[in-house]
């Protein structure tokens, strides 16, 4: 049996291997206790609004991954790499195995987000539980039921990914799975971002600023929907959105190695399932990394995550270095491995260091509250802008070192870019469960408001939930700058097909169709953006009408005589939260092609570049703005600056409000809305170059 054939069994098995550690982590959390009667019931109120979202979403985009499927059966199974040239022949069973990995993908994503979910919305309330005994038992069961996520998410992508290319020996039909799984994760993200932040601006807008409630508090209508959005947002769609950006890596390289060693069959299959190797490298490395996560005795769980991150860096940096040398691969790919793994890091660190509540730009953001909102709200925005340039920096020099080392040693420079994006990610197992992590302390420390518990509950829960917010703020870091190398992957992969059908991509600035393309991608990821963040504030508008009328038409609400109606406010999330995808959704898949078949090759590359321009430094700016808003409240609220209730404390309530879909709609969106468009091209690039308007 050839070597590359026996990696692949083993990457499947090391995939099954993560999903059932993830199923006896799950069975772990479960066992532990799930508090009193109260607490489970606030528990169970968020978790039975989870499900019912998630079911009601899963339904709809069920519809879209049929639809798709179809569309994709349809147009594979023409022969369209001679499309228009020649005498075109029909091969059903290419489409039909191609709309197959396109489903596979969406379900994947979505079995991954749902085993997350399913865990957090067990976690929450035991991690609150344990909160009475020691901050270090808290944090254990939040970080354990992360990474039940993490590990299936990992898991379940290189099981997916090997399979089919076991099965076909194709990676261009490995793309469709991954188209399958990064379209899912956009309507996935996009929704669960705009469920959560519509919650979350209402409970805080009216609870907090209008009446003067705590966080938290049950007599607040919008409590629930603010809770059971920290899982449909963060947890489920989080992890469909690291999903994609995972396997879209892999895909991207695996495409970049038929073509770029079409000379030498040999050659090709090895380093088609070089990227394959590295996820399963990750895998060993996040399964060690997860065991050496521990709260040492000064309490710290920000430590520990990044301590985690950077042990289970090393495991990978270590195990990949061993594969490189003893497999005897070109040695610039193990360079442009560590590249991406470092930068990775780096840019992860970054991320910590300006949301942070130990680091300046956080704790400056909290001081200068006390002179306004709109001080807190410049001084956070102006961090978030500068936070851009050290992971733009990363980002240029990992493309740069990744490219040119490999091309020192004889291999393709692109392929490096690829690879670095494949290094970054390797590790998700360990950074997803990290992420996890963050929404299920959150949701702990709202249940130990609602039921309750003491003082010392909720104060341990705040210190989980700050690390928390810079760990998700580390993940989006993570995600964004390996969507970037990915994407570049994704461009010279797009290159490479339309080259097969005879056009050369001749891609200048003197060519008025490529600056077409290159405004029309730029505008877009704003757009997106945008659009994202009004559906946000339209629905939190009806959602505090909703809470005012309730605290109006029922005073009992307020003096704590009457339970509020907080189905209602669930409803409401839900329900603006699905009509709002259609137009994301239409941006994200069927304006790329347009563009294509409009204006032609060419105009479709620059509007890739542009996408990626825009679409990189806008959700580094919301993503790292929005978290430092965030933990400057929680600063304010740790008794600091005058406390809760001080003009601090209000004003960085609204800074706060201003970043909640910064950092949980738009922002994490962005890096899967370009690597959609990315596999959508490149999906449909024969057919463009065969038939454009110009």
């Amino acid at each position: 049996m050839p070597t590359s054939q026996i990696w692949i069994f083993i990457t499947i098995l090391a995939g099954a291997v993560s999903v059932g550690v993830a199923a006896w982590l799950y069975g772990w959390v479960h066992r532990q206790d799930a508090g009193s009667e109260r607490a489970q019931e606030v528990a169970s109120w968020i978790r039975e609004g989870a499900t019912a979202y998630l079911r009601r979403l899963y339904l709809a985009l069920t519809l879209v991954a049929v639809g798709l499927g179809v569309i994709i059966a349809i147009v594979f199974s023409f022969d369209i790499e001679h499309l228009g040239t020649e005498a075109v022949n029909i091969d059903p069973l290419r489409g039909g195995t191609t709309a197959l990995a396109f489903v596979a993908g969406a379900i994947c994503s979505a079995l991954a987000g749902y085993m997350g979910m399913s865990v957090a919305v067990a976690a929450n309330v035991r991690s609150a539980t344990a909160a009475n005994e020691s901050i270090n038992q808290a944090f254990k069961v939040a970080f354990y039921a992360g990474s039940v996520m993490g590990l299936a998410m990992v898991g379940l992508a290189v099981i997916g990914m090997s399979t089919i290319y076991l099965i076909t020996g194709d990676p261009e039909i490995v793309l469709g799975f991954s188209f399958g799984a990064s379209t899912l994760a956009l309507l996935a993200k996009a929704g669960g971002g705009i469920y959560t932040k519509t919650a979350d601006i209402a409970a805080d807008l009216v609870g907090k600023i209008e009446v003067g409630i705590p966080e938290d508090d049950p007599r607040n209508p919008a409590v629930v929907a603010d809770n059971v959005g920290d899982n449909v947002g963060d947890v489920a769609g989080m992890g469909a959105d690291i999903f994609d950006s995972y396997v879209a890596s892999a895909v991207a390289v695996m495409l970049l190695g038929v073509s770029l060693f079409a000379g030498d069959s040999a050659l090709q299959i090895k380093y088609v399932v070089f990227p394959l190797i590295l996820c399963t490298l990750g895998i060993v490395a996040s399964l060690i990394g997860i065991q050496l996560v521990r709260v040492g005795k000064d309490g710290k769980p920000g430590q520990a995550l990044n301590r985690g991150t950077i042990f289970t860096c090393v495991i990978f940096g270590v195990l990949a270095t061993a594969i490189v040398l003893l497999g005897n691969y070109n040695i610039g790919v193990l360079w442009a491995t560590l590249a991406g793994l470092v930068t990775g890091v780096v840019i992860g660190l970054t991320s910590d260091y300006f949301t942070s509540s130990e680091h300046r730009p956080v704790l400056e953001t909290a001081r200068v509250s006390s002179s306004g909102s709109a001080i807190n709200i410049i001084t956070g925005f102006s961090y978030g802008l500068v936070s851009i340039v050290p992971s733009i920096i990363g980002i240029a020099l990992a493309t740069l070192i990744s490219y040119h080392l490999a091309e020192r040693f004889g291999i393709s420079g692109i392929y490096g870019v690829g690879i670095s994006a494949v290094g970054m990610l390797a590790v998700s197992g360990m950074i997803v469960s990290a992420d996890a992590y963050g929404p299920i302390v959150d949701n702990a420390r709202g249940i130990a408001e609602m039921a309750g518990m003491s003082q010392k509950v909720i104060d341990t829960a705040d210190v989980l939930d700050a690390a928390g917010n810079t760990a998700k703020a580390i993940t989006k870091g993570f995600a964004i700058s390996a969507a970037a190398l990915t994407v570049l992957a994704l461009f010279a992969a797009y290159a490479e097909v339309v080259k097969t059908r005879g056009v050369e991509l001749a891609i200048s600035l003197r060519d008025p169709m490529v600056i077409v393309g290159v405004l029309l991608g730029a505008m877009t990821p704003p757009l997106f953006s945008a659009l994202t963040m009004l559906s946000v504030t339209n629905n939190a508008f009806k959602m505090i009408e909703e809470i005012r009328r309730q605290f109006h038409e029922r005073p009992g609400i307020l003096a704590g005589t009457e339970k509020p109606d907080y189905a209602t406010c669930v409803d409401l999330a839900a329900q603006g939260a699905l009509m709002s995808l259609v137009i994301p959704a239409f941006l994200a898949v069927v304006f790329p092609i347009l563009v294509g078949f409009i204006l032609g090759p060419e105009a479709l590359g620059g509007f890739l570049g542009g996408s990626i321009f825009t679409g990189v430094i806008f959700a580094l700016l919301m993503s790292n703005a929005g978290g430092l808003w965030d933990n400057a409240k929680k600063f304010i609220e740790s008794g600091e600056y005058g406390g809760p209730g001080s003009d601090a404390h209000r004003a960085s309530i609204v800074g706060d409000t201003v970043g909640d879909p910064f950092k949980d709609t738009a922002g994490p969106s962005l890096n899967t809305l370009i690597t959609v468009m990315s596999l959508v091209s490149s999906l449909f690039a024969p057919i463009i170059a065969a038939f454009h308007v110009f």
